[in-house]
C-alpha cells in the first residue's frame, strides 16, 4: 500500500494559487499524496511542520501515515513557495538491506534441505494447512531444488494462520517436536501434511479428532526414524508453544502477514510464486555472493541428516 512512496523523485504540483494558510497547504499536500500514491481513506495522513533542509529553496516536511497502531513516516521536500512537493528516499549505500533482513531471521536448529553450507539460504514461512503453501512446497522440491540442490539451503519456519487453519498451529508444534530429534522426520511429516491434509481434517471430523490424528501421524514418523518416542510423546502432549510464538513474532518483524512468504538471502517473495520467478531470484542471490547460476538440472536433494 505504502511501498509506492519509496520512489527516488516524484514532483507533485500543488497548484499555482498563493497559499493563504498552513492548514490549507497541509490539506493540499494530503490531497495530492492520497491521489498520487492511492492512500486508502482509513489511513490517516498527518503533515508535520516544515523545517530547514540541505537542499536550496526547499524545506523538509514529514508525513505520518497512520493505520490503527501502525505508523510509517516519510520525508518530503517542499518548495519555499509552497507549489512543489518532492518525495525522496535517502539510501545508505554502506548497508546491505537484504543482509539486515536475514539478521532478523534465526535459522539455528531449524530443519533444512539442500546444501548445508550454501551461501544462498531460502527461508520459507509456512502453514501446513495452507493450500498455497502446498503449491509452493511442490514448486520448491519437485522443481526448483532439482536445479539448485547443491547451491541453496532451504529452511522452513512457522507462520500458521490460526483463524482459518485450526490445526496448523498444532502441526507446527508437532513438527518442531520431531525436528528437535531428527531432521529427516520433520521433512517426512512436512511432505505428508502438505500433500495429505484431508487425512487430518477428514469429513467434518471434530477438532479433537483432527488433533488426535495429527498426533498419531507425528508419532508414526517418529517411530519410522527411530527417535526417542517417550520424549516425542511428552512434547506432543505438552504442546510447548514458545518456539512457535517466537517464529510468528519474527515473521511479522520482517513483514510477513500471509503464507507462503519466502526470503532468499533477504529478498522477499510473497505467495505461491511460479518456479521461473523463484529461480530468477535465486540466480540473483547467487550472483550477489559471487557464484554462477547452474546451467542444467541436477538430482533432487535429499533431506539433511
Amino acid at each position: 500500500m505504502l511501498r509506492r512512496l519509496f520512489v527516488l523523485v516524484a514532483l507533485l504540483c500543488l497548484g499555482c494559487s498563493a497559499q493563504s494558510s498552513a492548514p490549507e497547504l497541509d490539506r493540499r499536500i494530503e490531497k495530492q499524496v492520497r491521489a498520487s500514491f492511492r492512500i486508502p481513506a482509513y489511513v490517516k495522513v498527518q503533515v508535520s511542520p516544515r523545517k530547514a533542509s540541505e537542499f536550496p529553496n526547499y524545506d523538509a516536511v514529514n508525513l505520518d501515515f497512520i493505520s490503527g497502531e501502525q505508523k510509517q513516516t516519510h520525508e518530503f521536500l517542499i518548495s519555499k513557495d509552497g507549489k512543489t512537493l518532492i518525495s525522496m528516499t535517502k539510501l545508505d549505500l554502506t548497508k546491505d538491506p537484504y543482509a539486515e533482513v536475514m539478521e532478523k531471521i534465526d535459522i539455528k536448529g531449524r530443519p533444512w534441505r539442500g546444501a548445508k553450507d550454501a551461501k544462498v539460504v531460502a527461508v520459507v514461512y509456512d502453514d501446513f494447512q495452507c493450500p498455497f503453501c502446498t503449491r509452493m512446497h511442490a514448486t520448491i522440491f519437485n522443481d526448483v531444488m532439482k536445479t539448485y540442490g547443491d547451491r541453496v539451503k532451504v529452511v522452513y519456519k512457522d507462520y500458521p494462520l490460526f483463524e482459518i487453519h485450526p490445526w496448523a498451529g498444532r502441526a507446527a508444534i508437532n513438527s518442531t517436536c520431531l525436528a528437535q530429534q531428527n531432521n529427516g522426520a520433520y521433512w517426512d511429516l512436512a511432505d505428508y501434511l502438505h500433500y495429505n491434509g484431508k487425512a487430518v481434517s477428514g469429513d467434518k471430523r471434530p477438532m479433537e479428532n483432527q488433533f488426535a490424528e495429527l498426533d498419531r501421524i507425528t508419532m508414526e514418523f517418529g517411530k519410522k526414524h527411530s527417535v526417542d518416542l517417550a520424549k516425542l510423546q511428552q512434547c506432543v502432549k505438552e504442546q510447548p508453544s514458545e518456539a512457535l510464538q517466537a517464529s510468528v513474532k519474527e515473521a511479522e518483524s520482517v513483514g510477513v502477514n500471509a503464507t507462503p512468504a519466502i526470503f532468499v538471502n533477504g529478498i522477499k517473495l510473497d505467495g505461491a510464486v511460479p518456479a521461473p520467478e523463484l529461480k530468477a531470484v535465486i540466480d540473483q542471490a547467487l550472483r550477489d555472493v559471487g557464484e554462477q547460476a547452474p546451467a542444467a538440472s541436477m538430482a533432487a536433494p535429499a533431506a539433511g541428516k
